[in-house]
């Protein structure tokens, strides 16, 4: 349908792309040290297999951590350099102190250098190149909008901003009505008949309908689009375009026909599934109480110290099916925070002591709800349990606010590690987007994502 050719990779396929060829690269490099300079701490035989997979695996696994994965970071080498040094760095400590399953130390010491160097060296001329050819604009996804555009600036913002490597190149307006049409930068407005027109000239790779009326759609246009998706063109509804790239469903674009919005995760009836998660909420929750225990005495002394009064406290939240439970938590603010009645905490809240601070930071207030989790009133995965008080709230302004109760609230959450801290209207808007999306895609592999994310959000010490 198009003359020219656009190739563009999605946001999936460049992640699998980055490991791939983190791997394969990283090979390449040690074949040519060991060939040209007989590097021989890591060698790439059958003899080393075991070795070799747990280094790919290191290298993965830290990368995750470090976000050296992270799209919006590897676009631009300043905010990747930190990353790769990071995850480089914490690799090669550990290949290097797990000799059970890697090669025993060198005799000439230097050679854990050059092995250090070797990957530091080849991640960032990778990345280097991953930034000239494929986030260059060659590769950018272009795309057309179609609909009524009277808010097209909010549109093109929260598409535009989900990555960087995605373009809006113009829209459609389909209003007849002189609506006044918000003015947007470097993107140009076509007429409903110029659609096939536009799609060769300007090599659109995809159409993105955003009408929240279907009769505003001429016959013409209708017949267009339709031929195009005949052709197999890629033609997606705003809504599904927003999940896609955002990771999360927008609630606010959800009218009476919500069913369709809703297919929720097969794993919310799976038993297996649900046996298995219940399993190891148990396992991590008798490990993370154990674990406490080695804080415990930093936390007495900094109770003692800075935030004098009771170390820990309870508060009423909401549940799985709005069930009310205790929730257990290291305290973090002042004696009598609340003394004049349930208020939103805020960032950088005044109520919040020096220690608590770093308490909240370090996610160690968290600790206790361990114990909620081996009473079953939580899981280590799930939407952040409310308070009654917001709950009502939050349930008046917000649709389907309610749904997120069907599942068990978590210690950490889809919510937690792709947002900032709820503290308004707003921002519990944006975090029912995301619950909804991890309640609508639950699975194992989002689980491990979170749980990944979550050891980020710890080691960049970005609790709130």
């Amino acid at each position: 349908m198009t003359d020219k050719k656009n190739i563009h990779f999605e946001v999936s396929e460049r992640k699998i792309l980055l490991r791939i060829f983190d791997v394969i690269l990283i090979c390449f490099s040690f074949f040519i040290i060991n060939q040209l300079f007989g590097f021989s701490y890591f060698e790439l035989d059958s003899n080393h297999i075991i070795e070799n997979l747990v280094l790919f695996f290191y290298i993965t696994l830290f990368g995750t951590i470090f976000e050296m994965y992270d799209l919006q970071k590897s676009s631009r080498l300043e905010t990747i350099l930190t990353s790769i040094m990071v995850t480089t760095s914490t690799t090669v400590l550990f290949y290097v102190l797990t000799p059970y399953y890697t090669p025993s130390l060198p005799d000439n010491r230097i050679q854990i250098l050059y092995f250090f160097l070797t990957i530091f060296g080849t991640l960032l001329i990778w990345r280097y190149a991953y930034i000239k050819l494929i986030s260059s604009p060659r590769f950018y996804k272009r795309v057309l909008l179609v609909g009524e555009m009277s808010n097209i600036s909010s549109i093109y913002k929260t598409l535009q901003s989900a990555d960087p490597n995605y373009v809006i190149v113009g829209y459609i307006n389909c209003e007849n009505s002189a609506n006044e049409v918000d003015s947007v930068n470097d993107i140009l407005e076509f007429k409903p008949n110029q659609l096939i027109e536009v799609i060769k000239k300007e090599a659109i790779s995809e159409v993105v309908i955003a009408t929240y009326n279907s009769e505003a759609i001429t016959s013409k246009l209708y017949e267009d689009l339709l031929l195009l998706l005949e052709s197999g063109f890629p033609i997606k509804e705003y809504t599904q375009a927003y999940e896609d790239m955002m990771f999360r469903v927008p609630v606010q674009f959800v009218g009476k026909d919500f069913y369709k919005y809703f297919p929720f995760s097969r794993n919310n009836q799976n038993r297996l599934y649900l046996a298995s998660r219940r399993f190891l909420d148990v396992l991590i929750a008798i490990v993370g109480l154990c674990f406490s225990v080695i804080f415990l005495p930093i936390v007495l002394i900094g109770n003692l110290l800075a935030n004098r009064g009771p170390m820990l406290y309870t508060q009423l939240r909401v549940g799985k099916n709005a069930k009310p439970f205790k929730i257990y938590k290291l305290r973090s603010m002042i004696v009598n925070a609340e003394e004049h009645g349930a208020v939103w905490a805020t960032k950088n809240d005044k109520r919040v002591t020096k220690f608590g601070r770093f308490l909240r930071k370090s996610r160690l207030d968290e600790l206790p709800q361990f114990y909620n989790i081996l009473k079953g009133d939580m899981s280590v995965i799930g939407p952040r349990p409310e308070r009654p008080k917001f709950v009502k709230e939050l349930s008046h302004n917000i649709p389907f606010y309610q749904t997120r109760h069907i599942v068990k609230p978590g210690l950490t959450g889809w919510a937690q590690v792709k947002s900032r801290y709820g503290s308004s209207l707003d921002d519990s808007l944006v975090k029912l987007q995301y619950d909804l999306y991890y309640i609508k895609h639950r699975s194992f592999l989002l689980d491990l994502n979170i749980i990944f994310k979550t050891l980020s959000t710890v080691v960049f010490y970005r609790g709130q």
